[in-house]
């Protein structure tokens, strides 16, 4: 499948889809959650990812809202209406740090919205809290 690469860690605690197009935000994320022992999941526009999501047990989703293809506002519509995978917490991801961005993206189901650029620790700890 084009645009997807699987990575996965020897004893991965949670299953973790990150959604995001930029290959280097992609790296850094992957990269601080696989040293915290996750199981890391990579798709690079929407549609592969929802098709991750349909193959897999997914724990927790970091979904980029600016994808090609199908955008991730489309994305987390679609998660968040599915019977099967409403329940995944989604974290969004984003460059625009605009308050309408946040308020739309909670309202739509996201238990968290992070704007870009990420710091390791920042990262760490909204995932731990968003599986705790």
């Amino acid at each position: 499948m084009a645009g997807i690469i699987a990575m996965t860690k020897k004893s991965g605690k949670h299953t973790l889809l990150v959604i995001e197009d930029e290959r280097d935000i992609q790296n850094f994320i992957s990269r601080v959650l696989e040293l915290e022992g996750y199981r890391v999941l990579r798709a690079f526009d929407g549609n592969s990812g929802l098709d991750i999501i349909s193959c897999n047990i997914i724990d927790l989703i970091l979904l980029d809202l600016r994808l090609p293809g199908l955008d991730g506002w489309s994305v987390l519509r679609e998660i968040k209406r599915s019977r099967e995978y409403s329940q995944i917490p989604v974290v969004v991801i984003t460059a625009v740090a605009g308050s309408e961005e946040r308020k739309q993206s909670l309202c739509m189901g996201a238990i968290q919205h992070l704007v870009k650029p990420l710091s390791a620790r920042r990262l760490k700890r909204a995932i731990a809290v968003a599986l705790n």
